[in-house]
């Protein structure tokens, strides 16, 4: 009996949409909500490394996009960026509307918004929503740049190399797709939402610099070690969907 490829095609393609798009929501939501401190020390010198949690997940957005790029062309690596703009969308509207709907916490009757408890915090889901709010702000702005970056640089090497060098695709359109989100994501958080736990004793722009080197050599990182794993994909589903040479499965 012949393999069904429209099937396998359509099954592959929703995991890894389903993944992409499930990635996008969880970061979008942990976003800026805590700081991990990821310096070390290279021969006595302390490299500083701050990452926001919600860009540990990020990458594997893009090795998404690079493996529907590679299996099912550029149209569909487009559309499925447009998706994700309509789930941060969706994400935004949900926490705008968890807050908007009365609760049972002490509202301001000035304000009309909740009161801060005794620790002169606000209620555990509007500090989340707060936090989500600045982080799906700079994200969704520095998202559509970068992944439509990501998808055009992919292709354009593609063809350059005639569809050769799978690791060089990989990794350039990586490159600088990675530094256009990370500076975006940065600034706008920091001149948007002012949620870098910056000092604001010190110089800014060194502050800000640390934070945009530490989630790129991050981002980089994680880029290069998925290269393995994406030569590794691409050969085992190729065959798979059926697919031969730089064929891609546009017609499904």
């Amino acid at each position: 009996m012949a393999p069904d490829y429209h099937k396998r095609r359509q099954r592959v393609f929703l995991l890894l949409s389903g993944i992409f798009l499930g990635t996008l929501a969880l970061l979008n939501v942990l976003g800026i909500s805590r700081f991990v401190d990821l310096s070390f020390n290279v021969f006595g010198v302390q490299i500083p490394m701050v990452v926001a949690v919600g860009v540990l997940p990020y990458p594997v957005t893009f090795m998404c996009t690079d493996l529907i790029s590679e299996l099912y062309g550029e149209k569909k690596a487009r559309d499925m960026v447009w998706v994700g703009v309509l789930l941060n969308a969706w994400v935004i509207f949900l926490l705008w509307l968890g807050g908007a709907l009365p609760g049972f916490e002490p509202v301001d009757p000035a304000t009309g918004l909740p009161m801060l408890d005794e620790a002169g915090r606000l209620p555990v889901f509007f500090e989340i929503r707060e936090l989500a709010f600045g982080a799906v702000a700079a994200s969704m702005m520095a998202y559509l740049v970068a992944q439509f970056c990501d998808v055009r640089l992919f292709h354009f090497w593609k063809k350059l190399t005639n569809g050769k060098h799978l690791w060089l695709r990989n990794n350039a359109s990586t490159m600088v797709s990675q530094i256009v989100d990370t500076t975006a994501v940065i600034l706008i958080t920091h001149f948007y939402a002012r949620a870098l736990p910056i000092d604001n004793d010190a110089p800014i722009w060194p502050q800000l610099l640390v934070f945009i080197a530490s989630g790129y050599v991050f981002k980089l990182a994680v880029a290069a070690l998925d290269t393995g794993p994406i030569y590794f994909a691409v050969k085992r589903l190729k065959p798979y969907l059926g697919l031969e040479g730089n064929q891609e499965a546009t017609d499904d």
